[in-house]
């Protein structure tokens, strides 16, 4: 009776086991050239600054480009339907006032200043007319928990830009949606030590263990360097040699620390001496 019972359990292992390497398993064939990418610094949200460079803003990408790093940018609707780059879901730290960004017309958005600058929130087209193909592209689609309606309309904007682009999104959806309906493009799913920062649920634990790379199948993992150290991610890694991208490394002592465990970096707060 025992010897069954350690039969049956030994399956259940086996079987969990499994379906877990399953379930974290990135896109391992038709992967798209990840070349282009590669040997690249990416600015956190342009290279802003305290100054007259406010995050997100065509002055801050300006600067990204001009200085020979690639850019990381963030994007999301306005009421009636743009895409405008903006990170934040309401503008009170940037922008001073009460509301989410879905909740204003793109025209009364572009009534709003960029931490009290003279820069506003730029639409995605105006963004990519700047950058002109001289410098990679990652674009985060910031999506809802279900609405995932930034990625057609984004995309009709990407798929005519002639530079190197990527997608990534916290939401398994988006890059799901990218799997079902533009293959070619390279996709990244983002995540956090969310359980490990103190978040609960069982959306936050599947989430930080990439537990949904089943579902968009990416093409590179972005992951909060500070959690590094999470098997799901290094296995992603290591044994399905999917590319790994660090988020936001602060200084030169992060960035040279995170070598070690990551192939691309996106950086804030500082400059880094070896630009692209």
């Amino acid at each position: 009776m025992v010897g069954k019972i350690l039969i049956v359990l030994g399956i259940c292992i086996l079987v969990a086991v499994i379906l877990y390497f399953m379930m974290i398993m990135p896109r391992i064939t038709g992967k798209p050239d990840m070349t282009p990418f590669l040997g690249w610094l990416y600015a956190h949200r342009g290279l802003h600054n305290k100054g007259d460079a406010p995050e997100n803003s065509l002055r801050a990408f300006e600067r990204a480009v001009q200085a020979g790093y690639g850019v990381e940018l963030d994007v999301q609707l306005s009421r009636d339907g743009i895409p405008v780059v903006f990170h934040d879901d309401t503008l009170n730290r940037v922008c001073g006032v009460e509301g989410r960004v879905r909740d204003y017309t793109y025209e009364e958005l572009r009534g709003l200043r960029l931490c009290g600058t003279d820069q506003r929130i730029p639409r995605l087209e105006e963004v990519l007319k700047l950058v002109d193909g001289l410098v990679p592209l990652i674009v985060e689609m910031k999506a809802g928990t279900s609405d995932i309606s930034v990625c057609p309309v984004a995309d009709r904007l990407l798929a005519a830009y002639k530079g190197v682009y990527c997608m990534e999104s916290f939401n398994p959806l988006a890059v799901f949606w990218y799997r079902c309906n533009r293959k070619g493009v390279v996709r990244g799913q983002l995540s956090d030590g969310f359980v490990k920062g103190g978040k609960k649920g069982v959306f936050c634990f599947l989430s930080q263990n990439l537990l949904f790379n089943w579902l968009g199948k990416p093409d590179f993992v972005a992951y909060n360097h500070h959690f590094s150290g999470i098997w799901s991610r290094r296995l992603c890694r290591r044994l399905y040699r999917n590319t790994a991208v660090a988020w936001t490394v602060q200084s030169r002592e992060e960035l040279d620390a995170a070598r070690k465990q990551f192939d691309l970096f996106i950086f804030d707060g500082f400059v880094p001496v070896d630009a692209a």
